[in-house]
């Protein structure tokens, strides 16, 4: 089992920034790939990011390449989103969640085993 709990979430203004965190418990962090995702109302839960176990890979949707960043302390059992220019189409619900089968940071939400509760985010224009 794997436990997640994701915080940071909040109302900023367009252009803002925010650091998302979700702190992981249960079996070893350090062994398994960890992806964000993002839910906005009345649509798909969609990738923002992944990351590989060891942090040497990062992968991106094009909707947030170069505003987000992601990343992870092992030694903390915690992945972070760091957000920077913030939109208001980046408004949603987001998710951490953690692919304990398999080393790829993938951008599927079916390749991912355990999820968070989620954090809001609201950006306002």
């Amino acid at each position: 089992q794997v436990q997640l709990v994701e915080s940071g979430g909040g109302l900023v203004q367009a252009g803002g920034s925010l650091r998302l965190s979700c702190a992981a418990s249960g079996r070893t962090f350090s062994r398994y790939a960890m992806g964000w995702f993002r839910q906005a109302p009345g649509k798909e839960r969609d990738f923002v990011a992944a990351i590989t176990w060891s942090g040497g890979t990062t992968v991106y949707a094009d909707s947030v390449k170069g505003r987000f960043t992601i990343s992870r302390d092992n030694a903390k059992n915690t992945v972070y989103l760091q957000m920077n220019s913030l939109k208001p189409e980046d408004t949603a619900v987001y998710y951490c969640a953690a692919n304990v089968f398999g080393s790829s940071p993938g951008r599927s939400k079916y390749e991912y085993s355990y999820w968070g509760q989620g954090t809001q985010v609201t950006v306002s224009s």
